[in-house]
């Protein structure tokens, strides 16, 4: 794995223009608009969230976010048409656990938790299928990463930001920092994982705490002593922002079901296609050659 982000595949490959990324898009924002196109992702960043914490599968936060960051990968190089959002969720999920060392992840729980929460979407599972499916699709989604499995999160600048912003000890930041955690996760629903560095979205996510929690004047001596791109920070807090006000709109509550049903509708839909895996190999055994 490599441990500077500056030479890593993440930085060189998966820190993306905002007019590529846009432009990529075309066929999906003829159909959808902008914002419609942001809440499809929102609503299965939160699904990917919702299946892998369900108590049958308990996966850890950061395995959540490499598959999050798997499925904005995907579609940042493909269209919604190319394949359906409901069969790369899981299939984010069944590489995410691999990369992470979740361990090998059941298929009869995944199917569980999988039917459990795409049911509140009225989508109907057949269970067996869309895990077989998923399973072969993990080859595609490797081949539009070109492979790049490698995923520098925010988490780690965050710990040592939080470490830091104790020892200043500039007063009472529990609170806060509970805050900046959640914001961090909250960020997977933005396009902030492909157009900024990780530390730019930790500090962003802390900055976005500070305000919720009325802490300007106590923080402003622990910023100050920060050297980043600012503007790029700015834009990342204006991205989440921005992603609060849609998520209430695709919220899974009952109150949105008509909303998310009618979303659902109008993204375009893929040809039937058959993924099949590439001949004597597994993906098990392309994944060791990969990471080591």
């Amino acid at each position: 794995m490599a441990g500077n982000f500056w030479k890593s595949s993440h930085y060189e490959q998966w820190i993306l223009d905002k007019q590529d990324l846009y432009r990529q898009r075309g066929d999906d924002l003829k159909v959808l608009t902008e914002d419609e196109y942001h809440k499809v992702m929102i609503l299965f960043m939160d699904m990917i969230k919702e299946i892998a914490s369900n108590s049958l599968l308990n996966c850890r936060m950061q395995m959540i976010a490499t598959a999050c960051t798997y499925f904005r990968r995907f579609y940042a190089r493909r269209s919604l048409k190319d394949v359906s959002p409901f069969l790369m969720a899981p299939t984010c999920l069944i590489l995410a656990s691999k990369v992470d060392e979740h361990g090998n992840m059941s298929q009869n729980k995944l199917s569980q938790a999988l039917t459990l929460v795409y049911k509140k979407v009225n989508f109907p599972v057949n269970e067996h299928n869309i895990i077989r499916t998923a399973m072969e699709a993990e080859f595609y989604l490797l081949e539009i990463m070109d492979c790049s499995l490698l995923v520098y999160h925010p988490y780690r600048t965050l710990l040592q930001l939080c470490q830091e912003l104790r020892d200043m000890k500039l007063g009472e930041v529990t609170e806060l920092i509970n805050d900046s955690w959640r914001v961090t996760n909250d960020s997977y629903r933005t396009d902030a994982i492909l157009m900024y560095c990780p530390h730019q979205i930790a500090i962003a996510c802390m900055m976005l705490a500070t305000i919720i929690n009325n802490k300007e004047d106590m923080m402003r001596p622990f910023f100050a002593e920060l050297v980043v791109d600012w503007d790029a920070v700015f834009e990342v807090i204006q991205l989440i922002n921005a992603s609060y006000k849609l998520f209430k709109q695709v919220e899974l509550i009952p109150a949105n079901e008509k909303a998310i049903a009618k979303l659902l509708e109008k993204i375009p839909k893929p040809s039937a296609i058959t993924l099949a895996p590439p001949p004597q190999k597994n993906l098990d055994s392309t994944l060791n050659m990969l990471m080591h």
